[in-house]
């Protein structure tokens, strides 16, 4: 008896001190509930319900915010035929969520080799964004795909455009021919806080329409995800953090505040299993909108830069191995280190030096790469920022004119673009001994090859060799350009695999 009362004892304590939590809990909201303190969920403390929270309350603003967002979220199917749906693109979604299925991974990709042409290669989400058909979603989403299927809230189904794509942001713009749609507005991500209420709109695990709360768990986080997949060359991660559900499917869905304001794409999450851990992040709505507007304008995107080689001293490591190579004494945290220049670099025109720290541009505090890539990306070439700086522990200011990659300071459209740039690719030349081994009389081998551009979509990824361009031998880039440019209409390309099979598939010249 003694032992049955001692091994109950325990719980009957957790049961005294939960009775008396929710007694005093209760008293306590009894007490406030006659005072006139305003509430962030409530317009005034009288109008709490604890019968069932009445319109005033935070759930009701979650309904609203829902019933704002799921008409105007859709369903992103991604289609490729069985030569592009290799292992290195096959699962779209486990670059952004890692493979849940372990090593049956590469298992995985094998069966979906073989699946009919009919069946998606992965599936997303998206969001529209005006009444006539443009959506947004993430560059993964559509990367690879030689068809688009919409499918909307209310099942309707389109086959879309893909408009353009933007890997350093992981951002796409596609558009459906329809009027009337219901669609987002883009809010002010740079006004959304820490610990706010936020609800996560997709379609995750083949799960349509579905809706997670959470808050906005941190902000500007850099997580080096677009960078560690080698598709992005100048990578712009800047995301909201959130601990609102997000899965496999989510990708390209909304993070939408609670008056269903866009607020960011979702785009990713941290997880040791591929599934939700409670650490997701979206691309800011600021800089989402930011590319679909040059995509639509210019058809590419407008990227400034101000010329500046780095050091994030945020990273203690780093900045110690830097001051005992360097014997300095730079202290971590101050900002962003100066330790060289581009060509042509705006910041040096502007005065700046090697071994100033950057701390603010335009006002905006720069504390690591995150806070830098989001100011400085979201502007276009020609742009000015202030910045702010120290040298010699004295904090002076500066005007740069922010330039483009090749120093120019103006807008360029796709008419403006090289061959390689229109096509998605860049060559070099093919070793002699190469061509000997594999009885090659002619060969480039392709790198930097876009996702989703016109190479990609025929299925030529990083190192596989281009043997002709409409019938015509190549050897060099300068081949590639001097047959392609001024040309339009179709481009047929003769190319070997990894495996040595040799295709001939074609695609239209932008």
């Amino acid at each position: 008896m003694k032992s049955t009362l001692k091994k109950l004892l325990p719980f009957a304590v957790v049961g005294v001190i939960s009775g008396a939590t929710t007694v005093g809990t209760l008293q306590y909201f009894n007490h406030n509930a006659n005072s006139t303190d305003q509430s962030y969920f409530t317009k005034s403390a009288t109008n709490v319900n604890f019968a069932g929270m009445n319109s005033s309350a935070v759930g009701d603003d979650f309904v609203k915010a829902a019933k704002t967002t799921v008409p105007a979220v859709v369903t992103i199917k991604n289609y490729q035929s069985r030569t592009t749906s290799r292992a290195s693109e096959q699962d779209l979604f486990d670059f952004f969520f890692g493979d849940p299925f372990g090593g049956r991974g590469q298992q995985r990709q094998r069966q979906q080799q073989q699946a009919p042409d009919n069946m998606p290669s992965g599936m997303g989400s998206g969001v529209i964004i005006s009444p006539d058909g443009y959506i947004i979603s993430n560059n993964h989403v559509v990367a690879g795909a030689n068809k688009l299927e919409v499918v909307l809230s209310n099942k309707k189904s389109y086959i879309a455009t893909l408009v353009g794509t933007d890997p350093n942001t992981d951002i796409s713009l596609l558009k459906i021919e329809e009027k009337g749609l219901p669609y987002l507005n883009f809010a002010n991500s740079d006004n959304i806080e820490v610990g706010q209420w936020v609800l996560a709109v997709g379609n995750p695990l083949g799960l349509n329409s579905t809706v997670t709360a959470g808050i906005v768990s941190a902000k500007g986080r850099g997580i080096g995800i677009l960078s560690s997949q080698g598709k992005a060359a100048n990578p712009i991660e800047s995301f909201i953090q959130t601990d609102a559900a997000i899965n496999p499917g989510n990708s390209g869905g909304a993070l939408v505040n609670t008056n269903g304001d866009l607020i960011g794409i979702n785009s990713a999450i941290q997880s040791t299993t591929g599934y939700y851990q409670g650490y997701g992040f979206a691309v800011p709505a600021n800089l989402a909108r930011k590319i679909v507007e040059d995509i639509k304008k210019f058809g590419i995107v407008q990227r400034g830069f101000l010329g500046v080689q780095s050091l994030d001293l945020s990273d203690d490591q780093l900045v110690a191995a830097y001051n005992k190579q360097k014997k300095t004494n730079i202290k971590a945290g101050s900002g962003i280190l100066v330790t060289g220049f581009g060509e042509k670099s705006g910041a040096e025109d502007a005065g700046l030096k090697t071994g100033d720290i950057i701390t603010n541009i335009d006002n905006t505090p720069i504390t690591d790469f995150a806070d830098l890539s989001m100011s400085i990306g979201s502007k276009r070439p020609g742009d000015k920022v202030v910045v702010t700086y120290l040298r010699n522990g004295k904090s002076a200011t500066t005007t740069v004119t922010l330039k483009d990659q090749k120093g120019g300071t103006s807008t360029r459209t796709k008419a403006d673009l090289s061959v390689t740039e229109k096509i998605g690719a860049e060559f070099k030349p093919l070793d002699d001994r190469f061509k000997t081994d594999y009885g090659l009389n002619s060969g480039v081998i392709a790198t930097n090859v876009a996702e989703g551009s016109e190479i990609a979509k025929i299925g030529i990824v990083d190192n596989y060799i281009v043997v002709e361009i409409n019938g015509k031998p190549v050897n060099s880039q300068k081949d590639v350009e001097k047959i392609l440019d001024k040309y339009s209409g179709n481009v047929s390309v003769k190319f070997v695999d990894a495996y040595g099979q040799i295709y001939t598939r074609g695609f239209k010249m932008p």
